[in-house]
């Protein structure tokens, strides 16, 4: 059994219908390159496409949609450039979304063709309304063969790169340990990042055992730095973080056995097992009915620091002399008494 996590939010109801098209293909439409592809005559935004074998063989987009916005949106199938199927869409809002405007979505697209397609398009134009074909961007459809035997045991999915992150020491312990643990690929998925931490990106990934994903998220829309919009505007919680992360399972779901969601800055340490593979075996046989583990989070304290202060530098020092130099005058102030 693989790990599998199943986001069902808010549905907005539309019959499917479908129909043979009749489009024109003497030329063939783009294949799209981009993790990130704005839905035609829509606010919305589709990211990849892949085939749900659990549902009839539905091709599941995962997706970006703006909530107050929802309208009718058309799947158009392809295989290997020839329009073969015109559907109608299901759209599924998971619930997950912090009030933010948009939010992370599932685009289903089911027909008798499924089988078939390499390629899909989602669009708000209807069949009768559909412009030049040649001029659409098309989705790859993953996921089309179930694979019999797991590539990988342990996938670490890392969320999100913004802001230039640089912190190569952190990087690199969290890599290093990993991989002292049994994890074989790491997905993380890059809006931006700092030149030094760049370098050893370019290293993990020839190494094997890194896959970079684009994610120019701040392109198409304005990012939250958090997850409350009261705190942090902006048009999507956390520089997308829900649309990777729920892209990240389904773009291991026949490749990795187990699945870890994961900050760069976490590290699931299993302290009475050398390695995961260990700890779930143990897991696994106490539970084996259980599909998703959710492991319980502990922080180091940011109050607590060796008193020379010699391993802080900067805000860190800052911090270290606020705490210590209020707890020494308060001391004072009690021997005097």
């Amino acid at each position: 059994m693989h790990t599998s996590i199943y986001n069902v939010g808010t549905l907005y109801r539309s019959k499917p219908t479908s129909t043979i098209s009749s489009f024109d293909t003497r030329n063939t439409p783009k294949s799209s390159s981009n993790s990130i592809t704005p839905i035609k005559n829509s606010s919305h935004f589709a990211v990849s496409a892949f085939i749900d074998h659990r549902i009839n063989k539905a091709i599941r987009v995962i997706s970006i949609i703006k909530r107050n916005s929802i309208q009718p949106l058309y799947c158009r199938y392809f295989n290997n450039g020839q329009a073969v199927e015109f559907t109608k869409a299901e759209i599924e809002i998971h619930s997950d979304h912090f009030q933010y405007p948009f939010g992370a979505s599932d685009v289903l697209c089911q027909g008798k063709n499924t089988d078939n397609v390499t390629h899909v398009t989602i669009s708000a134009e209807a069949a009768d309304e559909m412009s030049d074909v040649n001029n659409l961007h098309l989705l790859p459809v993953k996921n089309r063969v179930i694979n019999e035997s797991f590539k990988y045991n342990f996938t670490v999915c890392i969320s999100n790169l913004f802001g230039n992150y640089n912190n190569v020491l952190q990087f690199v312990q969290t890599m290093e340990m990993y991989k002292l643990l049994g994890v074989q690929r790491v997905i993380i998925y890059n809006t931006s990042c700092g030149s030094d931490l760049e370098k050893l990106l370019q290293h993990y990934e020839k190494e094997g055992i890194l896959e970079i994903v684009p994610w120019p998220i701040d392109q198409f829309l304005t990012p939250s730095v958090g997850w409350n919009i009261a705190l942090n505007k902006g048009d999507i919680q956390y520089y997308g973080q829900l649309v990777t992360l729920n892209e990240c399972i389904y773009r291991q779901m026949y490749e990795s056995k187990y699945v870890l969601l994961n900050d760069i800055d976490e590290i699931i340490m299993p302290y009475k097992y050398a390695n995961l593979t260990l700890l779930m075996e143990a897991l696994q046989q106490e539970h084996n009915d259980v599909t998703v583990f959710l492991i319980e989070n502990h922080i180091f304290p940011k109050t607590q620091f060796e008193e020379s202060g010699k391993f802080m530098t900067g805000m860190e020092k800052y911090s270290w002399y606020q705490y210590y130099g209020t707890h020494l005058q308060r001391t004072r102030s009690k021997e005097n008494c």
